[in-house]
């Protein structure tokens, strides 16, 4: 009998969940060629970085750590060795060319739209004698959801699915309408057949995916249009399906059908990540957001007339060009309006091709580094005062991962909060109910009180006022 030996994949995940989902369904498509995932590029046959172009120099980061993979290629291939490289994702895509001429040893650049060719790309690149690596960052007419293997590795408990790729709005300071594409909604059917699939193999939470995912307009078998809140509500039907999330959010997309989607569904987590960006009119018009700060206020009241007690997160984008002292300000004063559970915030740096890229009115760095540690702190605030509003309530937490300590469990609650518990691992992948007893800005623990039983809309409710309204 002939043993095969497996060969080790090593892929490095950058950025988004989009990112965290398509490394998982470039594994599917390399499975059949013998390839098995591993966690160190050390020994690898082959390595790839699923790169982002969202943070600040995201480009710098892939270069460097291509540089270690150079060097570890280069001792491989002296001892007779192969090994290959490919770089994906969205640096592939906006600079595949520049990392084909800056680093001789990277066999394959792919963009988002083109990862279910990687067998093609493979056999190519194993038979490659040309010197020059293989690129593929066309956007092909046809959807790569097509293509990829209805099998998939297992996610665990907890599990992305994308619906919806690329965005048409063009905002002047992102790259993703030029590395992603025009917005793609998948077929209804096949997401739902994804979405057993994952079910069946124990998945009791998903979170569908997508760059503007409530901007979903999925074709579904009878060949109507579904939007969002309409397929959120077919999904709650599936079976040992117990939750159900989504992100990210654009405002203009947030319409009445998909917030009464929020009141109806007790499997649709009481969480919200609406980015704003900025709270200046002014910005958000140089932005191209096309809404107002008055608009997503009331989009907010909307939301929390509907689902009380619901968290919120949001991204802000600080020293955007020509942002004003004034500009930062109403920023400041829309997040203590709002108030936020969770968020995300950075200073602006250019992206290359984008609009605000271009703009001469840029913000001093030094302007930038003291406006996000103002905001910063306003938003720690809010973070640490809602979590300690939970401490001495009970919450559903579905436990997905393995802490730190031992005989330690995490999972996330339906805040997204980040909740630890001493627990065995025969728990892992239930929803229990924890008493929460301390309260970090970044995460709560407990002990488990209960087995596997939620009540998510009495929880949403006992949270009504629990000092969310902080001020500094």
């Amino acid at each position: 009998m002939v043993t095969l030996v497996a060969k080790k994949l090593y892929i490095k995940t950058y950025g988004c969940q989009m990112n965290v989902y398509d490394t998982v369904r470039m594994t599917d498509v390399l499975t059949p060629l013998g390839y098995k995932t591993v966690d160190s590029p050390e020994g690898a046959d082959m390595v790839i970085l699923n790169t982002c172009h969202i943070r600040e120099k995201a480009s710098e980061k892939v270069f460097s750590e291509l540089g270690l993979l150079r060097r570890m290629k280069d001792k491989r291939e002296a001892a007779g060795e192969r090994m290959l490289i490919g770089v994906a994702g969205c640096v592939a895509q906006a600079e595949g060319e520049e990392i084909l001429r800056r680093v001789k040893q990277v066999d394959m650049v792919f963009g988002p739209q083109t990862y279910h060719r990687l067998p093609e790309m493979v056999t190519q690149a194993l038979g490659n004698t040309s010197g020059r690596g293989i690129s593929d960052t066309d956007f092909p007419v046809e959807s790569k959801f097509d293509f990829l293997p209805e099998e998939s590795n297992h996610q665990g408990p907890a599990a992305f699915l994308s619906v919806q790729e690329g965005c048409d709005k063009f905002c002047t300071f992102c790259v993703v309408p030029y590395t992603r594409g025009a917005e793609f909604s998948r077929p209804v059917a096949s997401i739902l057949e994804e979405a057993r699939r994952l079910v069946a193999n124990g998945t009791r939470e998903i979170t569908l995916l997508g760059q503007n995912v409530n901007g979903f307009h999925g074709e579904a078998p009878d060949g109507s249009n579904w939007k969002l809140g309409r397929l959120l509500r077919e999904l709650a039907e599936i079976d040992g399906l117990g939750r159900l999330r989504y992100t990210t959010s654009h405002p203009n997309d947030m319409d009445d059908e998909l917030i009464a989607t929020h009141a109806d569904l007790a499997s649709l987590m009481p969480y919200m990540h609406l980015p704003i960006q900025s709270g200046s009119d002014r910005i958000l018009e140089m932005m191209n957001r096309k809404h107002t700060a008055d608009k997503y206020r009331k989009i907010i009241d909307k939301l929390r007339t509907a689902v009380p007690g619901l968290s919120l997160s949001s991204d802000f984008i600080v020293g955007f060009p020509g942002e004003t002292d004034q500009d930062f300000a109403d920023t400041l004063r829309l997040v203590t309006d709002v108030s936020y559970a969770q968020s995300y915030s950075f200073k602006y740096s250019p992206r290359p091709g984008t609009p605000a890229a271009g703009i001469e009115a840029q913000v001093p760095e030094d302007v930038k580094s003291r406006r996000l540690a103002m905001l910063q702190e306003l938003l720690s605030a809010q973070h640490l005062a809602f979590n300690q509003g939970t401490v001495g309530k009970t919450l559903s937490v579905l436990l997905e991962r393995k802490g730190r300590a031992e005989n330690q469990l995490g999972g996330r609650s339906p805040y997204m909060q980040s909740v630890f518990v001493k627990a065995p691992e025969r728990l892992m992948g239930q929803v229990v109910d924890v008493k929460i007893e301390t309260a970090n800005p970044n995460s709560l623990t407990g002990t488990v009180v209960t087995g596997d039983y939620e009540n998510v809309g009495a929880q949403a409710a006992n949270l009504t006022g629990t000092g969310m309204e902080v001020r500094i």
